[in-house]
């Protein structure tokens, strides 16, 4: 169980502007990134083991792509274990997201000067775990189906969803609570929510160009992301005590 203590002082809290959302978690993420960093190396793990069980291979099917020279009709579905694949890699996201809220806890504590503990990024396995998975299957389902209607929709329906993972955590909502309360917050704000997913999502892929390894250090930014824009909107969070 966990509960919180009153209103900390310290730390700080973006204006409510795209530019400065970014560059407050441009700043948070300067003292949290070894943290992002092995969460994503644990993501990347478990994406290993879920290719070595299914008999996918993503750095072969890119290379099939690339010798083909025609991207677009490349069919994906016909790559050996892609299908089960999707649906593992799918899996494996709900069951990590967890995880992504422990990063989102451990960037608060670093804002508000608390000493974080490793522990810490795991507290998602503590604190409203029922609830985490449910939004991430069911923001899930949303975001897939955006994706699949010609890539572009996703990116306008992504910024309504900013805010659930850290009223999940902060505010210990239901997981149509958090969905409901993100959507509404960000429909009356949407061209600050839509600019600052777009940059927010645009570093993150940024490590792609760093020879794809750098990917490892800039995906996690969005999450970064979804804290300060929790920050600007909804004021800096309680610090919560996880009582272990």
């Amino acid at each position: 169980m966990s509960e919180f203590n009153e209103f900390d002082q310290q730390g700080s809290a973006p204006s409510r502007d795209t530019g400065s959302i970014i560059s407050h978690a441009f700043e948070m993420y300067k003292g949290v990134f070894l943290y992002a960093v092995v969460a994503m190396i644990i993501y990347i793990i478990g994406g290993a083991i879920i290719q070595s069980l299914t008999g996918f291979n993503s750095a072969s099917m890119m290379e099939e792509m690339r010798d083909s020279g025609d991207y677009s009709n490349f069919s994906y579905w016909d790559a050996p274990g892609f299908s089960m694949y999707l649906t593992f890699s799918g899996l494996l996201g709900v069951l990590l997201a967890p995880l992504y809220v422990g990063l989102i806890y451990i960037v608060n504590k670093f804002n508000t000067k608390n000493s974080i503990e490793f522990s810490d990024l795991f507290i998602g396995y503590r604190q409203n775990f029922v609830n985490i998975l449910i939004y991430s299957i069911i923001s899930g389902i949303i975001c897939s189906v955006a994706g699949f209607l010609c890539v572009i929709p996703f990116f306008f329906v992504y910024p309504l969803l900013l805010l659930g993972y850290p009223i999940l955590l902060f505010e210990n909502a239901s997981a149509t609570e958090a969905l409901g309360k993100s959507f509404n917050i960000a429909k009356e704000n949407y061209a600050t929510f839509l600019g600052t997913t777009l940059l927010g999502l645009l570093i993150s892929v940024a490590g792609i160009v760093l020879c794809g390894i750098g990917i490892i250090v800039t995906a996690p930014f969005i999450m970064i992301v979804m804290y300060s824009a929790y920050c600007a909107f909804l004021g800096k969070p309680r610090q919560l005590l996880d009582k272990k």
